[in-house]
């Protein structure tokens, strides 16, 4: 009998301290995250404090002999960087490392690569891939052999072994406009919402914070949410009643990360967008995470590169469940905080109420007898407004209703 069961590779994370910028060591212990999301065993770690990443090999000299040495003691199959890496960059470390060399942008695509269901996320993960790769060939070498398995080397991106520039561009240009498609029948989406007049919510947020969790526990969907980083990529939206009534639709995007690649937001760009055209951002933080403020900062960073602008958002302070005391946060940039729980359900009812009331402020309260022969205009205040009351007099029909402004001359 033949084992057949891939290898799992053994690596070693790579990071650089600059002078004022983030965190090295914390921003390794999410890497380190990815590299297990990606079914990778990390042997160890090493950073380099530097005024700057070194353009040609990304870590100095001396750090680059100690890992060496570093790579052949814990026998390791390659090794990780936590920025990514130019095409010199990459054939520097082949060449003086001689094993696998990646950085977080290809681990990253890697995760999206096995996450991918739907065929738009296997359209957008590909294209990333391609873009990625186009950029980079001349550095590639055979760190990223697609003959030796593991990461970096599955979904679509794959399918072919001859991926020279002319293929790749060819291929590019097939998946724009396969995206393009997409993209205008998610446009044509939107477009029933507005006539629908029904509004949207989307639930943004740093990837693991729990939105998927919520919007199930709000909803009663079941939407796969476990611990794993970008458990889920494509978009779902399911609807809400609230307790006055009103509907509202619940949109669920994929989830921030710290230094995302810009790869990634480009092939996104029609799915992070859902947040760009909701009415409200439920902004989902992890409050049992340290790092908390800094995803906050990097979800909010993520939103103005998208430009979304102008919404109201309420930040959810979820897992208060795993707390061992209550935290008391502000987010003084939304305007509005809650402390909630999926697990739990604790606060989900304050949400529902505030939803609510966000929705009554663009509506107009009535009170007005209809005569039988308009009686098609309740079934418009049914249909887009909240109809309170309804009496059938002799008459006519006595209706006390909130309308949205817009509906408001028809009635």
């Amino acid at each position: 009998m033949f084992d057949l069961r891939e290898e799992q590779e053994r690596v070693i994370l790579v990071g650089v301290q600059e002078n004022g910028g983030a965190n090295a060591e914390e921003s390794l212990d999410e890497l380190a995250e990815l590299a297990n999301t990606a079914g990778a065993k990390v042997e160890g770690r090493l950073v380099q404090v530097r005024e700057a990443i070194h353009p040609g090999t990304y870590i100095g000299k001396g750090k680059l002999e100690e890992l060496k040495i570093l790579v052949r003691a814990c026998d390791a199959t390659g090794i990780i960087c936590d920025d990514e890496l130019s095409s010199i960059q990459l054939k520097g470390l082949e060449e003086a490392l001689e094993c696998k060399i990646m950085d977080r942008t290809l681990l990253i695509l890697d995760i999206f690569a096995a996450r991918a269901v739907s065929s738009e996320g296997k359209i957008q993960v590909e294209l990333a891939q391609l873009k990625y790769r186009a950029s980079r060939l001349s550095g590639l070498g055979t760190s990223l052999s697609r003959l030796g398995g593991g990461i970096g080397t599955r979904g679509p991106g794959e399918k072919k072994l001859e991926t020279d520039r002319r293929l790749i561009r060819a291929r590019i240009t097939q998946l724009k406009r396969e995206l393009e498609e997409v993209r205008q029948h998610r446009e044509l989406l939107r477009e029933g919402r507005k006539r629908s007049k029904i509004p949207v919510a989307a639930l943004v947020g740093y990837t693991s914070a729990g939105k998927s969790s919520l919007l199930n526990a709000l909803t009663g969907s079941e939407i796969l949410a476990d611990a794993m980083l970008f458990s889920t990529l494509d978009t779902t939206t399911r609807s809400l009643t609230l307790p006055d009534g009103q509907e509202i639709l619940l949109t669920d995007t994929v989830g921030f990360i710290n230094k995302l690649p810009h790869h990634l937001i480009d092939a996104f760009r029609s799915t992070l967008e859902e947040a760009r055209y909701a009415d409200y951002i439920l902004h989902v933080v992890d409050t049992s995470n340290p790092q908390m403020e800094l995803q906050m900062q990097v979800v909010y960073d993520t939103l103005r590169e998208l430009k979304v602008e102008d919404k109201k958002i309420v930040t959810l302070l979820n897992k208060q469940d795993k707390l061992l005391a209550p935290m008391v946060v502000k987010d003084f940039r939304a305007d509005a905080s809650l402390a909630v729980s999926a697990k739990t359900g604790q606060g989900l009812e304050d949400l529902k109420n505030l939803l609510s009331s966000w929705m009554m402020e663009g509506k107009i309260y009535i009170e007005r007898l209809y005569p039988y022969d308009k009686a098609g205009t309740i079934s418009l205040i049914r249909g887009y407004g909240i109809l309170l009351e309804e009496e059938y007099l002799p008459e006519g029909i006595r209706v006390k209703a909130y309308v949205p402004k817009d509906i408001y001359p028809r009635v």
